[in-house]
């Protein structure tokens, strides 16, 4: 049996609301818990903007990290006592990789991935692992491995990132929770309890298949209630093009105010390769830079970039139209039209102000790797083929909303 280091035996002992008491192994991953890079998720929100609707959503990134960490122990457990080989060495990679896949979130996390920084944040996840890895002398080897799926053990890596990973269980719950909107909480001890493997790769138990239906349902309402709901979208949109106005305003000389690292981000659109070379810049920029410059444009000399500033901040948001089809050239203009009268200002603003797009919601993906049921015989069952679900089909299509924003 693989000798464990005497600091796997010291934890760092957590109250998380979500879970009650949350352990974090010591040694490597607690050392990367108290990294800056890390602790600067403390000040990435988790769910944007969520909190102009739902005023308890201010959890952090930090706050998923750790809970996602958590309840990936506990798989890994289930799986050891179902008499599935996981070193200590994987073990322990598996929780890095899970603790460090948001690492790379910008500011606001989702909101502002291709407006502010147009790569990926896992992309960003994973310059800052091989940055970490550098400092650690290689002990994330292995995290990156099963990170990028190149491990041979690839139920590992879907543990982090797959249709029924722990990254989906925790953000599922603790976003339900601090929300309040109980259509979204799963059971994940549940969930977790029926995890196996079968061929290498994770399945879960057959009996399950009702707890998984039951997942399913709880992310297509998390979407369409939370992260899809009209008025959060309203101010997320607002966030877009208020950056999008002040990178305009810059590259055209203006003075735009705001933190060393926002400055360097609006006047460079960098590529992957680019910041590889800026992460620790790239560390230093967070909600806190944001919402300090936006108070600032509320009172700039640009009226557009005031104006949107204002807005979002005083939660004067715009209003939101949605529908099942597309938004015709002539509705938006005749919106526009109407904005221009009430705002006073230049045809060329009203594109901030007024503009159209779609939204879509799917809950399943069948183009992807399926969840899969263990039989009591020992076959496999994707659950798309399971007569229990209660259709898949409709989980797996892409329901398609369109919107319009326009000022009232």
């Amino acid at each position: 049996m693989e000798n464990r280091p005497a600091t796997y035996q010291k934890f760092k002992t957590l109250n998380d609301p979500v879970y009650g008491f949350v352990h974090i192994p010591g040694g490597l991953l607690s050392k990367l818990m108290e990294h800056p890079w890390m602790q600067r998720l403390r000040r990435i929100s988790q769910t944007a903007l969520t909190y102009l609707v739902y005023p308890g959503a201010t959890h952090t990134r930090f706050h998923h990290a750790l809970g996602a960490t958590h309840i990936t122990r506990q798989a890994i457990a289930v799986l050891r006592q179902k008499g599935h080989d996981i070193s200590h060495s994987e073990e322990e990679g598996v929780l890095v990789a899970i603790m460090l896949h948001d690492i790379g979130h910008g500011p606001f996390s989702h909101t502002l991935e291709h407006t502010l920084i147009n790569v990926h944040h896992e992309d960003i996840s994973l310059l800052y692992m091989h940055a970490l890895n550098q400092q650690f002398d290689g002990k994330l080897d292995l995290a990156i491995s099963i990170f990028n799926n190149t491990y041979s053990k690839p139920f590992l890596h879907q543990l982090v990132s797959s249709q029924l990973d722990m990254d989906r269980l925790d953000y599922l719950r603790r976003d339900s929770f601090f929300t309040g909107v109980s259509e979204g909480m799963v059971n994940t001890e549940r969930l977790i309890s029926m995890l196996n493997v079968a061929n290498g790769q994770l399945v879960v138990d057959a009996k399950a298949v009702y707890s998984i239906e039951k997942f399913l349902v709880a992310r297509r309402l998390m979407y369409w209630q939370v992260y899809l709901h009209k008025t959060v979208l309203s101010a997320e949109y607002l966030l877009v093009r208020i950056l999008e106005r002040a990178r305009y305003l810059s590259e055209a000389g203006e003075d735009v105010p705001c933190s060393e690292p926002l400055r360097y981000m609006i006047n460079n659109r960098l590529s992957v390769e680019q910041l590889s070379g800026k992460l620790d810049l790239y560390a230093q920029l967070d909600d806190v830079d944001i919402l300090s410059a936006i108070k600032g444009w509320m009172q700039h000399a640009d009226v557009i970039l005031a104006e949107l500033s204002r807005r979002l901040i005083d939660r004067n948001l715009l209003k939101v139209k949605l529908r099942e089809q597309p938004f015709s050239l002539e509705e938006v203009e005749a919106y526009k039209q109407r904005a221009k009268k009430v705002l006073g200002l230049s045809e060329d603003a009203m594109s901030y102000f007024v503009f159209s797009g779609a939204i879509e919601n799917r809950a399943y993906n069948t183009e992807t790797v399926s969840i899969s049921l263990l039989e009591s015989d020992g076959s496999i069952t994707p659950i798309a083929n399971d007569a229990h679900i209660m259709d898949i089909q409709a989980f797996s299509r892409t329901f398609r909303q369109y919107y319009l924003c326009y000022p009232t």
